[in-house]
């Protein structure tokens, strides 16, 4: 029936000429050759289309026919595949080209999820054809494809082992890269023609393909892992970032301009596209990952940039990358400021930099990462990376970096971090031959005062800064041993009773009432145990509340609280570096036993938590006790 259908509307619309098929007539001829094509009739359908007498109703309606045939294709099972595949060539060969442009992006946008690879094997090559016939006119179209395969190609799961480096996705990426490189091909012939030299035009076609590789950067070479080539030989990713490159230089780009644009006078190019557009900041910053980190077209990027000016330029990237809340561009960051680290000397970064902000804004960026992510080796790579970039400033980008940081961190852990840093430059400033202004004398002595300080003074929660006040206590105990009174090289002897006021004196006082405040605690654990009363404050990590911890375990806490022997009349320096109970720097909130504040003090309120942790709750307070207690036992008695 849909056969003889298909038939009759093919016969009236011979005898009609072009100019006089109707809207009843695509409709018919739309309806009777997809039902032909549903009940499988293809041998009677690839006659009718391939009759020389009805070549002008192919050319004008033959493309409604692609959506049942395209399905068709997809699945892969018919028995008569050969003649759907011929009917298909047919029409590619046959209708009009923006006609066959649009039917087949909707098939494309419109693919199932679970196909979506399937549709991008089947059609590409389909529409770079279609593409190619279109000739000069082809720019606008060819825009639209891209932005279009792009889109279905971001909808693939991302490779995350070596095993899946050959996925669909990064296949995909390959013939994708196939599909283009004719038009990167016209654009690089017509760049080095005559005509293409002397137009002063944006060319449109090149715009285009220049759109195409920075969305290609941005959002997919940003989001991937490449493998490095001793772990993966032959890498369809790396080939794929290797070809986009390349397209850069087509297309009349030059690498090192790239990378170097947020500080170069970019020349004005007239065109539609604004500078924003034309160079978006995170695709900049995937060029600068692939050129500095995985050396990709290496070669054809100049070797007369010294490291630091590479340094300087890369900064905006970092800035950028380190400024995401994903893991993928932050790994990025932290890569391609290990690299352009690594090539600087020693001490060779001048103060003068820090003028910049992005050498002041990514510290602060570092600082997140390696308190806040929540990837243990994100956390380990920032540390890394963070001390790496220290070492890299002369003395006294250090000081003023120390200062910087002391100042805005806000994190107890990184300013114990930051202060173990001094200790090492003042270490380094009294060897014989070393001094330097800056950790000796007048110079050191404001940075002492940032340190020997207590940010709410008595009131200090000592268990929150208990990070910072042990390596102040270190650097203490560092100087007075170090720094002989007869030479008085830091200036720490006429500055003693300073810091007896404004730190020791108040550090004592908060030791006195935090004891009174636990032992207030235990009084009322040790009341509602005998009353029997359930406690009236709980407690939650990560936003899960904790199962409530027994009585005995809370009168344990209470008890390594308030054992510690204060007296007034000296303070003992803290445990040595090193140690079993040195401070645990830089650990994520969700790893360490203080840092959720599972002691909460509240009017009336008590000491919750799970009957698991309790143990390691009572294990970590007592080791807090005990490094309180080495205060007094262990190192040098000042009775300042």
């Amino acid at each position: 029936m849909a056969l003889e259908k298909f038939s009759d509307v093919v016969q009236l619309c011979q005898a009609l000429p072009e100019s006089s098929y109707t809207a009843e007539h695509h409709d018919a001829f739309t309806a009777a050759g997809r039902a032909c094509i549903q009940e499988g009739h293809c041998t009677n359908v690839l006659s009718i289309l391939l009759d020389e007498k009805n070549q002008e109703i192919v050319r004008c309606m033959g493309w409604t026919l692609l959506p049942p045939l395209i399905q068709l294709l997809l699945k892969k099972e018919d028995k008569n595949l050969p003649q759907w595949l011929a009917i298909f060539t047919h029409l590619l060969e046959s209708c009009r080209p923006k006609e066959l442009l649009i039917g087949l992006l909707e098939q494309l946008e419109h693919s199932d999820p679970h196909t979506t690879a399937e549709s991008l094997h089947l059609l590409l090559k389909p529409l770079q054809k279609v593409l190619l016939r279109l000739g000069s006119r082809k720019a606008s179209s060819l825009g639209m494809t891209l932005s279009s395969v792009l889109d279905q190609l971001a909808k693939l799961p991302l490779p995350l082992t070596k095993e899946e480096d050959s996925d669909e996705f990064s296949l995909c990426c390959v013939e994708l890269i196939d599909f283009v490189r004719p038009f990167f091909q016209e654009a690089r012939q017509s760049l080095s023609s005559e005509t293409g030299r002397s137009c002063g035009l944006e060319d449109e076609l090149r715009a285009e393909l220049l759109k195409f590789c920075m969305k290609t950067l941005s959002h997919l070479l940003l989001e991937v892992q490449l493998r490095d080539p001793d772990e993966l030989t032959v890498s369809p990713l790396r080939t794929f970032a290797t070809e986009i490159l390349d397209g850069l230089t087509a297309v009349g780009e030059h690498l090192h301009s790239l990378v170097f644009q947020p500080v170069l006078k970019r020349k004005q190019v007239p065109g539609f596209l604004e500078e924003e557009v034309r160079y978006p900041k995170a695709s900049l910053a995937g060029v600068a990952h692939l050129v500095f980190v995985h050396h990709l077209a290496a070669d054809s990027f100049p070797s007369v940039f010294s490291p630091v000016f590479c340094l300087r330029c890369n900064m905006e990237h970092i800035f950028l990358l380190l400024s995401s809340a994903e893991d993928p561009k932050l790994q990025k960051g932290l890569e391609l400021y290990e690299k352009s680290l690594v090539r600087l000397e020693d001490s060779c970064l001048p103060a003068d930099l820090l003028q910049i902000k992005t050498f002041l804004t990514v510290p602060q960026n570092m600082v997140k990462i390696m308190t806040l992510s929540p990837r243990h080796d994100l956390r380990t790579k920032g540390l890394k990376v963070f001390q790496l970039s220290i070492d890299k400033f002369d003395t006294e980008a250090k000081y003023r970096l120390f200062q910087y940081m002391l100042s805005t961190s806000n994190h107890s852990g990184v300013e114990g971090y930051i202060i173990k840093n001094i200790r090492t430059q003042i270490h380094v400033a009294l060897q014989p031959g070393n001094g330097n202004v800056w950790f000796e004398g007048v110079h050191l002595l404001p940075l002492l005062r940032k340190v020997f300080s207590l940010p709410d003074g008595p009131e200090t929660d000592l268990l929150q800064y208990l990070d910072r006040l042990m390596e102040a206590l270190n650097l203490l105990r560092f100087l007075v041993i170090r720094d002989k009174v007869t030479e008085n090289q830091t200036g720490v002897w006429t500055e003693l009773y300073k810091i007896e006021d404004s730190f020791m004196k108040p550090l004592r006082v908060g030791l006195n009432m935090s004891r009174a405040h636990y032992e207030q605690e235990l009084r009322s654990c040790s009341e509602r145990r005998r009353n029997k009363e359930e406690p009236v404050l709980s407690v939650s990590v990560s936003s899960e509340k904790l199962p409530q911890m027994t009585p005995d375990s809370q009168i344990q806490v209470g008890l390594t609280h308030t054992s510690t022997p204060v007296r007034s009349c000296g303070l003992i320096l803290c445990c040595p570096p090193g140690s079993a109970l040195g401070p645990p720097h830089l650990r994520h909130d969700g790893e360490r036993a203080g840092s959720d504040r599972r002691t909460h003090r509240a009017e009336g309120g008590s000491v919750s938590g799970s009957s698991s942790s309790s143990s390691s709750c009572a294990v970590y307070f007592s080791n807090v006790n005990k490094g309180f207690h080495r205060f007094y036992n262990k190192y040098l008695n000042l009775n300042l």
